[in-house]
């Protein structure tokens, strides 16, 4: 049953990454809403997370506001799609599970909670829920126009807070570049940038490719295919 407190206003529909909350650390924002619609009561982490279990449709929860993500473009699926297949192919019969968008990742038990792209955990506390992870190896966010600016933003900041967290790779879907931020070994992060002709190197799961083999069938310049978009 969907709690009372978001009858009338259940979720704001939202592109994902267009946030419209003042958030309290300062994040970017895309003002795509009147300041009548802002006005959202506040919903407990509790509510939000029964909310989702009956909901069709995905919402991250930030800073109490929830906000629907839209479905995809084809590219986007398609770097996803890629980028799973070739970690849950390295990592098979080994200790580690890999997930694609369809679960959620907590920063904490109060929020916020996302939907990366692509994330793996290989931590034993996480298998004891099967819609939550609460402790990530690896981070994998596909950019686009509309979420580049929040991947690079607040999400950065929660992931890297994550004690888990060893690797963040943001991948650019316009342009073969990826952008990948690790924790060296004396706790801090570092970033290194692949782009056309490198190898990619996954410190966190020990796993190197071609960036080419990211962009698989991935077409660039075709007019308005990133706003084309994949039914979820």
């Amino acid at each position: 049953m969907i709690p009372s407190s978001w009858q009338g206003n259940i979720y704001p529909y939202f592109a994902r990454g267009r946030l419209c909350s003042t958030a309290a650390r300062d994040r970017e924002v895309y003002p795509i809403m009147s300041m009548a619609q802002r006005k959202i009561s506040w919903i407990s982490p509790e509510e939000y997370l029964d909310g989702e279990e009956v909901s069709s449709i995905r919402h991250e929860y930030i800073d109490g506001q929830v906000f629907a993500m839209a479905g995809v473009s084809l590219r986007h699926g398609r770097i996803s799609g890629n980028l799973f297949v070739l970690v849950d192919t390295h990592l098979r019969r080994q200790p580690c599970e890999t997930f694609m968008s369809d679960l959620k990742l907590g920063i904490s038990p109060a929020g916020p909670y996302y939907y990366p792209d692509v994330v793996v955990t290989c931590d034993a506390r996480d298998r004891r829920s099967e819609y939550i992870k609460h402790h990530p190896k690896l981070i994998i966010e596909v950019l686009s126009r509309t979420t580049a600016v929040l991947d690079r933003g607040g999400k950065l900041d929660d992931y890297c807070s994550l004690p888990s967290l060893q690797e963040y790779l943001l991948v650019n879907q316009d342009e073969m570049r990826v952008e990948c931020i690790h924790r060296g070994p004396e706790g801090g992060w570092h970033e290194c940038v692949y782009t056309a002709g490198d190898e990619v190197h996954l410190e966190s799961i020990g796993l190197s490719f071609p960036i080419e083999e990211i962009y698989d069938r991935v077409q660039f310049g075709a007019c308005g295919e990133e706003d084309e978009v994949a039914s979820e």
